[in-house]
């Protein structure tokens, strides 16, 4: 069995529910959810888009390289 995932726009989106609605036994829908870009995502998430912001402020004295960090 595969699983594929499609990003389908609004106006054929009840087309293809309808078709794989007609293959009851070999098809099943597993999630349905609404597209988001990144940018919505993240302003999705409660005290994201201000913590963002607020490290976009941060002095440049206070970054670190990818090599200082501890992994």
């Amino acid at each position: 069995m595969q699983t594929i995932t499609l990003k389908v726009e609004d106006s054929t989106s009840e087309k293809i529910l309808w078709l794989l609605n007609h293959f009851k036994n070999e098809v099943e829908i597993l999630d349905r959810t609404i597209y988001k870009s990144d940018d919505e995502y993240l302003k999705s998430i409660k005290g994201m888009e201000e913590s963002i912001i607020k490290a976009s402020n941060e002095p440049i004295e206070n970054y670190i390289t990818r090599d200082e960090l501890e992994w």
